[in-house]
């Protein structure tokens, strides 16, 4: 695919042109076919099996792994150099958004494909590579990450585990505990983060036959129970010098660089597991009937199916679009690039890659709510196994960071890279100024939807401009402001990708049914939008007097729903129950 260069957090600032938007529609033959490998296997291995998975049977979550491995769906993103396949993030983000369906599993594979192998693919010594690497790809060995402790969460740079340099220099002798380790029952690597001499933090690569590990039981958790999480305890395990990753005391930067492809992978997985709830809710309304007919055709219904669709549509569209940005940014990473730029190309699209987190997470939990609600009753019972979907799903808003974290995120980068630009400053100055005029609604197909787009980023940007300027500084301390202000981004971002995604399939088959989902997608993010502008802008107050103002652009994004949204959400549900699910495959 051609790379597309877009700098992060670009669409915070200017509307994109559809064509430079990478859509699902543009998948290459090669694509397809991965898209295939990895649902076969899902239906044909993995499905079968999910009882045994429910019932913590890891030596079936294993056998699985090795499946994958050759089958090749662990390799996609270990360079060929290495024993993988060295495939680009498109096909990263489909294998992951393929085993996203199956709940446990997905925890499973994914973690071991993303950050548990990436750390070593971006930043590891040329002969831990070549040592490591292939067994990766292969499946012959199976990865964790060891980042969280029982007393450092989301502050990871509290950790409290230790390194110290053995005196013939030859190793590191690592003690310490991590907590919450995905794959740590059965993984043969541990990507793991230290202090030495409690002070510089590192990454190290360990290895499950290196002496002084041990490991704490299985977690009792609420869902997920195919996926292995248990604590890793290291007692003077001793690490040679070699498997450091990356540079002594730059392990920030390896792990936020590589929690930010975590997060883009969680996205793509959301959206497949969201499209198997939406699966399971159409099929269940169609079959269950009440009052004389089926429960599909009730309007309440109807909304529900609608609204689900619409936001997977939404989250599928920013995911893909994220993943031709990231393969602009990181496909030299393959190659011999000097580390500090290989950390800065990892951070590029960390606001992106937080919208994909933190959205899919949001419209899986959406998926998986609604499908336990369609079904009723019986949706509480095990036997239908949507219960299990919700148990499951819950667990994604606080993977690799916590949503709350992932939002504080958003403005505090954005705000960080004004400060680096000049043109910025007056760039947000002009917003206060413009605040409150009327956005221009041109003619052509869906202009409303694009003229809501434009209300929402210019809604954004004079809020950014308005917090930095009354609370200087002070951002991590108005923490509620910053949350208004990423709900904002977060409803930008899906909107717009919606909107060209559904622009650029309008010559296509299924053109109707793009325009029908990107209208009720764009119609929802206008209604989050102005929910979170309205308590953004109670809280700025009258700063520099743009109260009224302020309003004044909430009402006109709020007049920009559609008038017909009714009528369209009834239809796009019909075609969610005719197709049996998400309507477009």
């Amino acid at each position: 695919m051609e790379q597309v260069q877009v700098p992060g957090g670009e669409f915070l600032v200017q509307s994109a042109d559809p064509a430079d938007v990478y859509t699902p529609e543009e998948f290459t033959e090669e694509h397809r076919m991965i898209r295939k490998t990895a649902r076969d296997f899902v239906e044909r291995e993995v499905w079968p099996q999910q009882d045994a998975i429910e019932a913590e049977d890891f030596h079936r979550v294993v056998q699985l792994l090795k499946r994958a491995g050759d089958l090749g769906l662990l390799a996609h993103s270990v360079p060929e150099a290495y024993g993988g396949l060295g495939l680009d993030k498109i096909s990263k983000g489909i294998v992951g958004e393929m085993v996203g369906m199956t709940g446990a599993y997905g925890v499973a594979h994914s973690n071991h494909t993303c950050i548990a192998t990436l750390p070593i693919t971006y930043f590891a010594s040329e002969a831990v590579k070549h040592r490591v690497l292939p067994k990766m790809a292969s499946g012959e060995y199976l990865g964790a990450y060891c980042l969280t402790e029982p007393t450092a969460g989301s502050d990871a740079l509290a950790a409290k585990t230790v390194a110290r340099l053995s005196e013939d220099g030859t190793h590191y002798l690592i003690s310490g505990t991590k907590q919450f380790i995905t794959n740590a029952g059965f993984a043969d690597t541990f990507v793991v983060y230290a202090k030495i001499d409690g002070e510089h933090f590192t990454a190290f690569l360990v290895e499950r036959s290196f002496p002084g590990i041990s490991l704490g039981p299985e977690e009792q958790k609420m869902g997920i129970h195919g996926s292995s999480t248990r604590q890793v305890i290291f007692d003077d395990c001793p690490v040679p010098v070699e498997n450091v990753i990356g540079e002594v005391g730059r392990g920030h930067a390896v792990a936020l660089g590589v929690l930010n492809l975590g997060r883009f992978n969680l996205g793509a997985g959301n959206v497949g597991g969201a499209k198997r709830a939406l699966a399971v809710a159409a099929r269940y309304a169609a079959e269950r009937r009440q009052f004389g007919r089926a429960i599909a055709e009730f309007p309440a219904t109807q909304a529900k199916l609608a609204s689900v669709a619409a936001r997977i549509y939404a989250a599928e569209s920013l995911v893909y679009r994220t993943a031709a940005m990231l393969e602009g940014a990181l496909a030299p990473l393959y190659g011999e690039l000097p580390t500090r730029e290989k950390e800065a190309r990892l951070r590029e699209h960390a606001i992106e890659c937080a919208v994909c987190k933190v959205h899919g997470s949001e419209t899986l939990w959406k998926a998986a709510d609604e499908a336990v609600q369609i079904h009723g009753g019986y949706g509480y019972i095990r036997e239908y196994h949507v219960e299990r979907m919700l148990r499951d799903a819950r667990i994604q808003r606080i993977f690799e960071g916590t949503n709350e974290i992932n939002r504080l995120l958003i403005p505090t980068h954005f705000l960080r890279r004004v400060s680096r630009q000049p043109e910025m400053v007056s760039r947000l100055s002009a917003a206060v100024d413009a605040l409150g005029k009327r956005v221009e609604v041109r003619g052509g197909p869906m202009a409303h939807e694009r003229a809501a787009i434009e209300q929402m980023r210019a809604l954004y940007l004079a809020g950014c401009a308005l917090v930095a300027d009354r609370f200087a500084g002070r951002l991590d301390a108005e923490q509620e402001m910053a949350m208004h202000l990423a709900d904002l981004a977060i409803s930008l971002y899906a909107a717009e990708s919606a909107l060209a995604r559904a622009e650029k399939a309008a010559s296509g088959a299924q053109a109707e049914v793009h325009a029908a989902l990107a209208s009720v997608a764009v119609d929802d993010e206008i209604q989050a939008a102005v929910q979170a502008a309205v308590a953004l802008f109670a809280a700025i107050g009258d700063h520099a007097g743009v109260r009224e103002r302020a309003l004044d652009a909430i009402r006109n994004l709020a007049g920009l729903r559609d008038p017909d949204g009714i009528a369209r959400r009834r239809k796009l549900a019909r075609a969610v129950v005719e197709q049996g699910g998400y309507p477009i495959d």
